[in-house]
């Protein structure tokens, strides 16, 4: 708990207000928004498919509900910056709605309101009863100090906080949030109850109510993915090769977890390069060399770019750093027989078609990331009924709920012929679409 300030003398009361931000600290001017953007993954089509009419059509298509705050906040130096943040609901036909929490400068309405209807058929497809929801701040976090992302992260808390609620909407970390955010936001809005109210975001520490296994969760359900598929291709992981571009959490978590399973990781990458080794990199080396150094290129190794580390001879292809790494420039040069998405949206949809007719097996991210969201949901349990559970367990009831998503999405794929992604999205949008359709209309 931070210290409690000292009194202001009466000289510094006695200054008529705070000393204008600099125009170019951390709070970028936020960005037009001169198109929406709500159907990233092509709704209509998928509306199509399931024969959807022009009114539910409308109704799965439009947030139920969008948030605009100003978030003033006292700087360091005295300065005060405003800071624009946004919070949206896109669902809550299937249960509360659930999503991330992200600062990045380049946040806007716009990309909350996509991402919230991501959540929703991301929810749906292993099927845990919430609806999707995402917030952010437009802001550089990095021109943060510790005690100004605290205070614009309590700030923004109370000014989301009439949307927040165990029963109403839970955020989680996202894009530079982690579980010290989360700390701060259900601090936050318990403060405003009067108790703790440990169940109104996810992603917590363990001192906190966390949950074991949520550090790894989206790592772990992305290899439990993968499984599935080779399995469905005759392919033995104990042997197979595989390339990770990422070396964040998620794609140091895949990679170790393909380690463990006797799959050949001959390459990794992180923002400044990759290391290649056809004979197999030493993880704990790589680990270490970016832990001492702060680069996977310090490791032993093959010095590649990011560029060729997706087009490597290999049997697994994890793209988990960027969005839009895959398209239709490079798609035709990829070898792999499974791409598992670990990142958000790193295939363009130009490259989807290309990849699939080539026969490569792309598990898409809404699928292939979701291990994540469900150990929320598994968290988001443990504090309802305050009742922890071992890792074991944690661990069991992840691999059982992937495990069962992708035989469903596989199933799909099967019945109507398509791609997994597109399989994943009917399932989602058809589960939600039968929600909305049994509850009806009020009044």
């Amino acid at each position: 708990m931070p210290s409690k300030p000292k009194p202001a003398s009466p000289a510094a009361r006695a200054v008529p207000g705070p000393k204008p931000v600099a125009p170019d600290r951390a709070a970028p001017k936020p960005k037009p928004v001169a198109e929406e953007n709500l159907n990233p993954y092509e709704f209509a089509l998928l509306a199509d498919h399931l024969g959807l009419d022009a009114g539910v059509r409308e109704v799965l298509s439009t947030p139920k509900r969008q948030l605009i705050a100003s978030v003033p906040v006292k700087m360091d130096d005295g300065s005060i910056s405003v800071f624009h943040g946004y919070r949206v609901q896109h669902s809550i036909a299937r249960g509360p709605s659930k999503g991330g929490i992200r600062y990045h400068p380049d946040v806007t309405l716009d990309e909350v309101k996509a991402l919230a209807m991501w959540m929703t058929w991301k929810c749906a497809v292993v099927n845990i009863p919430f609806g999707g929801a995402k917030g952010g701040i437009t802001v550089d976090p990095k021109k943060l100090s510790l005690g100004e992302n605290e205070r614009m992260t309590r700030r923004y808390t109370s000014e989301i906080s009439i949307l927040l609620g165990h029963d109403r909407d839970i955020p989680a970390p996202d894009v530079y949030t982690n579980p010290q955010t989360m700390a701060w936001m259900m601090d936050t809005f318990s403060m405003t109850k009067g108790y703790s109210t440990l169940g109104v975001v996810t992603g917590k520490p363990l001192a906190v109510g966390g949950s074991a296994g949520r550090n790894d969760a989206t790592a772990e359900g992305c290899f439990v993915a993968i499984e599935e598929a080779a399995r469905r291709l005759s392919l033995p992981l104990n042997g197979a090769t595989a390339a990770v571009q990422g070396f964040g959490n998620a794609g140091a978590a895949v990679a170790r977890f393909l380690d463990e399973a006797g799959v050949r990781v001959v390459a990794v990458s992180d923002s400044k390069g990759a290391v290649y080794d056809k004979r197999g990199l030493a993880l704990d080396a790589v680990s270490a060399a970016k832990e001492k150094k702060g680069s996977v290129t310090a490791a032993r190794g093959e010095r590649i770019t990011n560029d060729e580390i997706l087009e490597l001879p290999v049997d697994i292809l994890v793209p988990a750093a960027l969005e839009g790494v895959i398209t239709r420039k490079n798609a035709a040069r990829i070898k792999a027989q499974i791409v598992a998405e670990a990142a958000n949206g790193p295939t363009t949809p130009d490259a989807d078609d290309i990849l699939r007719a080539k026969g490569t097996i792309v598990i898409p991210d809404i699928l292939a990331n979701a291990g994540g969201v469900t150990v929320s949901y598994f968290e988001w349990v443990q504090d309802l009924y305050s009742f922890f559970w071992e890792p074991d367990v944690v661990r069991t009831h992840l691999e059982r709920t992937i495990r069962r998503a992708y035989d469903e999405v596989d199933g799909m794929a099967r019945r109507y012929n398509t791609d997994l992604r597109t399989a994943a999205l009917i399932l989602g949008v058809g589960r939600v679409e039968e929600a909305t359709r049994i509850r009806g209309l009020f009044p």
